[in-house]
């Protein structure tokens, strides 16, 4: 049995702009509280844009070249661009795991075990938020970002990873505030992948996702 059976798995073929998507994750959260809708795992690209979590520091953003949005999840600064896949997780963990930080922790392990279909060896670092892989030169750089949020037990938000994105438009901002390490992605670590090829991976490695959150 397929673990994404009971869940809407979407994957949005146009960019969609961030206050659009935003719209849909709360009337669908509102929905799925409600027991009106599926949950939602909706795979997505963004416009050129920076996003602002509720711990964000206005020091932070070094520039405003591209549209800077407020947001209800947690964290700091985040770009979000073409090349780069982001994904908006719509759960009722109420009817799961009603853990928090279980959940966070469950992402991050999704991320990396996606990135593993790849050869890279990611991880999640304690006391720096996001998900970190080493680059060819040995040195630590960050390819995705988690940030989520919970209304009533039901999340919103999710993970970002970088793919092909131009890593240039992350100098606007100093990334979820850490500004010791770089930004990498797979092409970058020389890895040609497309996005339907992460997608795929994403897919794969669901059930332990799934799994993870599910009641025990």
């Amino acid at each position: 049995m397929n673990a994404l059976n009971d869940i809407e798995w979407r994957v949005a073929p146009e960019k969609i702009d961030y206050p659009d998507a935003l719209a849909e994750m709360e009337s669908r959260n509102a929905a799925v509280r409600a027991g009106d809708a599926q949950e939602l795992v909706w795979l997505l690209e963004h416009p050129p844009l920076y996003t602002a979590g509720t711990s964000s520091d206005p020091a932070e953003l070094l520039s405003q070249t591209f549209p800077v949005y407020e947001t209800g999840r947690g964290g700091r600064h985040t770009y979000h661009g073409p090349g780069q896949r982001v994904g908006y997780i719509i759960l009722d963990l109420k009817r799961r795991n009603a853990d928090v930080r279980g959940f966070v922790h469950a992402l991050e392990d999704w991320v990396i075990a996606a990135l593993a279909e790849f050869g890279v060896a990611a991880r999640a670092v304690d006391g720096r938020v996001g998900i970190w892989c080493d680059t060819p030169d040995g040195q630590e750089a960050k390819i995705g970002a988690i940030g989520i949020r919970i209304r009533k037990w039901v999340t919103m938000h999710g993970f970002s990873v970088n793919i092909d994105p131009d890593l240039n438009h992350f100098g606007g901002i100093i990334p979820c505030g850490i500004s010791e390490f770089p930004v990498t992605s797979l092409a970058q670590l020389g890895i040609a992948a497309t996005l339907q090829e992460f997608d795929e991976a994403l897919q794969k490695t669901a059930g332990g996702f799934l799994k993870a959150i599910d009641r025990r």
